[in-house]
């Protein structure tokens, strides 16, 4: 369907990362370098946390659930970057345009509402140790895992049909690797103030309420391991918050650059950074952030390796 200069169902050109580089096939190579690593990482985790009696707990079920997104999340925007690197083409059609949005703002969403409802953990397991059973009940895990891949599709299914039913003008050159919502409201030929201000708020919305459950949950941990009289207790304590904390402000921060700081502030090369970080890195450091504070994965890690040595031994004789 077409108007004059502009139309709404036809290809789109992504500009990607690779068109500016000097050395483009080095990042090429970097960014699958990345992409296997994550894949592979979260992956592990999952397995580990799935075939390790000790790791059958609240938090590392909900770990698997952030590795599983994470694998989802990258999985749905690099692959086409590689392969359009590789065969030289830089095309991408209105339906795959639409559902790579679509995946994108729903994987984000839930790893959004997951990070924040995440904190609810540490809170039970320092505050009220007790009664951790019962408040961290099966249960109730998976009450917080529905509730946050619940949430992130109600993000989709609401932002999706609105951005992409705006008329796009003939270049159709989306100067980004791959559709995000900003960069795709640059090429609409009609006003869209009215819809990004009420994206604006809903994105407001999305990170202030996991950001104030998170606020409020290290709060109350703070105080709490301000009274612990034990220094094995309060080294124990944090080490538990700060591997959340960190991933929550990587997670957070680029998410906060890209859709709340205003336009003067933004330049294509600095957003497709941004981008880069949250949709590459991010995936990448997770798993890293976890498993190397952490003596329980660590040990379940070296556990399955020894079993499969001892079993690759036995089968050569």
């Amino acid at each position: 369907m077409e108007w004059g200069n502009y139309s709404m169902y036809g290809d789109f050109l992504l500009l990607g990362l690779f068109s500016d580089n000097d050395f483009p096939w080095l990042l090429f190579a970097l960014i699958l370098f990345i992409f296997v690593i994550s894949i592979a990482s979260n992956t592990i985790m999952i397995i580990l946390i799935h075939i390790d009696s000790r790791l059958h707990t609240p938090m590392y079920y909900l770990l698997s659930q952030l590795s599983l997104m994470d694998i989802l999340y990258i999985s749905t925007i690099v692959p086409k970057m590689l392969v359009d690197q590789i065969l030289g083409q830089r095309a991408i059609s209105f339906a795959g345009c639409t559902a790579q949005h679509f995946l994108y703002l729903t994987l984000a969403g839930a790893e959004f509402f997951l990070l924040g409802l995440m904190s609810y953990d540490p809170y039970v397991a320092i505050c009220n140790p007790l009664r951790y059973p019962v408040l961290m009940s099966r249960k109730v895990c998976m009450l917080i895992v529905l509730a946050a891949w619940l949430g992130g599709s109600i993000d989709g299914f609401l932002l999706t049909p609105v951005t992409m039913q705006f008329p796009f003008c003939a270049s159709r050159e989306i100067n980004h690797f791959f559709c995000e919502v900003p960069a795709l409201l640059k090429l609409s030929c009609t006003d869209t103030s009215t819809y990004e201000t009420a994206m604006y708020v809903c994105c407001i919305m999305m990170l202030l309420i996991p950001f104030s459950v998170i606020s409020a949950s290290y709060t109350r941990i703070l105080i709490t391991v301000y009274r612990m009289s034990e220094a094995e207790g309060r080294r124990k304590a944090v080490a538990t918050c700060s591997s959340h904390m960190v991933v929550v402000s990587l997670f957070y921060g680029a998410a906060m650059y890209t859709y709340v700081l205003p336009h003067s502030y933004h330049t294509p090369d600095k957003d497709k950074a941004v981008s880069a970080f949250y949709t590459i890195l991010t995936p990448l450091l997770n798993p890293l952030i976890y498993s190397l504070r952490n003596k329980d994965v660590t040990g379940a890690l070296q556990k399955a390796l020894g079993k499969c040595l001892s079993s690759g031994s036995v089968s050569t004789f």
